[in-house]
């Protein structure tokens, strides 16, 4: 799966998209990583103000890889 991701509501759609993949509810991953399930519910809305560890760290356990690339012509 791979998406360019622009603004935080495409981070959050990627990483609802690969919760359900997986078959996990909220509840389990809030169970799994200690995060509420209102924090994983902001992250998937694409809330701006969502604290970018935890969101990392909720997509690397879930699988995914984050990288930033600069875009052709650009430094």
């Amino acid at each position: 799966m791979f998406m360019n991701i622009f603004d935080t509501k495409d981070f959050g759609k990627m990483i609802r998209a690969k919760r359900k993949a997986l078959g996990y509810t909220q509840a389990y991953v809030a169970e799994f990583t200690g995060f509420s399930t209102s924090f994983l519910s902001d992250l998937e809305r694409g809330k701006e103000t969502v604290e970018l560890g935890k969101a990392i760290y909720l997509a690397n356990m879930l699988g995914l890889d984050l990288t930033l690339t600069e875009r052709d012509g650009e430094e």
